[in-house]
């Protein structure tokens, strides 16, 4: 998983500057067309049409957003946020990351109509913050990966609950009654030990219908049908010894195909979570959040860019993803290990963890969507893209620049693995206690 997504941050890099390029170019009026292409869909009298943008931001989303929902499950249940001593630093550093940001904007935006932008800069790209990190290779100790998607999780979970919470608008009961009840299926369906994916895809059609009409945003209905897959899967284990026995003391044939009926059961045995989430995250990450980004990225260059960057929007998120991320991760750690409800990890250093905080800030797709979400089209939207972009490019560039020191080659020298908590206060001491 985070090989794949640290290749699809290299892909969304390119994608994006492509976008930024052809929004620019002498051609970005054919950029804007192919955003606005109307794209329509016909069941008898009935349709939806909608612009090609809003059919990957919608529906297409809700996929990415059906996998971001997998991997929480898995990541709560059985992953690296199943216990308190594996979660409880992850935890307090996504909180520290999300509140210090949005804490940021609301201070510069106070009293102003984008107030309501606070969680554009809120969120964490782990693709293009694995493809970073993934470019320092061996400098860098493999528990830091682990950390930094735990702590995007967090992330992705809180984005989750606050486009749901504060960035949906009027609701129209009956759809959402009707959402519930085809969730209220997915869920007994998943209970009862059902995994066709056939299945989970039509229940996911109806539901991201009903969920599109209720008011709610439609990707959230991603979200919602992951809750349902299982990630446990009945395999019949005495079944299977028998047959396998009854085929070892065959001929050559009998036993091979023995062997190949019994892999076949254990790839059928691997939960619908698994299964789900291995098919699908390679089309997210090379597929799905490439075209977002193609179709979301290219903001067009305003002749007088000094004032698009003074602006309230665009300070307020370039200020909470640059300054706010690491920040707050750092501060809520600190403070989590000071009071002792979380324990710092063995493997790394003040300044890894500092470095980890600006990769956070890396704010991209997960900010793009609320950006759309919080301002609509128009140009708060376009001083947010200056923000994101502009952040996530500094923080990339810093995060990966700290990361990349070798240990000890600062002033603190040999002491960069020698610290226990409170007994010494350079950036490179170790984080174990």
């Amino acid at each position: 998983m985070i090989a794949t997504e640290a290749a699809s941050g290299v892909l969304l890099l390119a994608v994006t500057l492509a976008a930024l390029l052809w929004a620019n170019s002498p051609w970005h009026e054919s950029y804007s067309w192919l955003r606005n292409l109307p794209v329509s869909v016909r069941i008898g009298d009935g349709g939806l049409e909608k612009p090609l943008y809003l059919w990957v931001n919608d529906l297409l989303m809700a996929v990415f957003f059906f996998l971001v929902g997998l991997e929480i499950k898995r990541e709560l249940l059985v992953g690296e946020l199943r216990g308190w001593h594996q979660a409880s630093l992850p935890l307090f550093a996504g909180l520290g990351g999300m509140a210090v940001p949005a804490a940021i904007y609301s201070a510069v935006n106070a009293g102003t109509p984008t107030a309501g932008g606070w969680g554009v800069p809120m969120a964490t790209d782990i693709a293009f913050a694995l493809g970073v990190l993934s470019l320092l290779g061996s400098r860098v100790p493999p528990q830091l990966s682990v950390f930094l998607l735990a702590l995007a999780i967090i992330d992705d979970l809180g984005a989750v609950l606050v486009i749901a919470l504060f960035y949906t608008g009027n609701l129209e009961t009956t759809p959402l009654l009707l959402a519930g009840l085809v969730w209220l299926l997915a869920f007994a369906y998943g209970r009862s030990g059902g995994g066709r994916a056939g299945i989970y895809a039509v229940l996911g059609i109806l539901l991201w219908g009903f969920v599109l009409r209720s008011g709610v945003h439609a990707t959230l209905a991603g979200i919602a049908l992951a809750a349902t897959v299982p990630i446990a899967h009945r395999v019949d284990l005495a079944a299977l010894r028998a047959e396998l026995r009854s085929k070892m003391g065959g001929s050559f044939e009998e036993i091979e195909m023995g062997i190949g009926r019994a892999a076949e059961v254990l790839l059928e045995a691997r939960s619908p979570l698994h299964r789900f989430e291995h098919a699908l995250a390679p089309w997210v990450a090379f597929l799905i959040v490439p075209l977002f980004a193609l179709l979301n990225a290219g903001v067009k260059l305003p002749s007088e860019i000094g004032t698009a960057i003074a602006s309230p929007v665009t300070t307020g998120v370039f200020l909470g993803l640059l300054f706010g991320k690491p920040l707050g991760i750092v501060g809520a750690c600190l403070l989590a290990d000071r009071l002792a409800i979380a324990r710092m990890p063995e493997w790394g250093n003040l300044r890894q963890l500092a470095g980890v905080g600006l990769l956070a800030g890396i704010g991209f797709t997960m900010a793009l969507f609320i950006g759309h979400l919080a301002f609509g089209e128009g140009s708060a939207l376009d001083e947010a893209k200056l923000g994101i972009l502009a952040a996530s490019l500094l923080a990339a560039v810093t995060g990966a620049l700290l990361l990349a020191i070798p240990a000890g080659a600062g002033p603190t020298g040999g002491r960069d693995r020698q610290l226990s908590r409170g007994a010494a206060t350079t950036s490179d001491r170790p984080l174990g206690r």
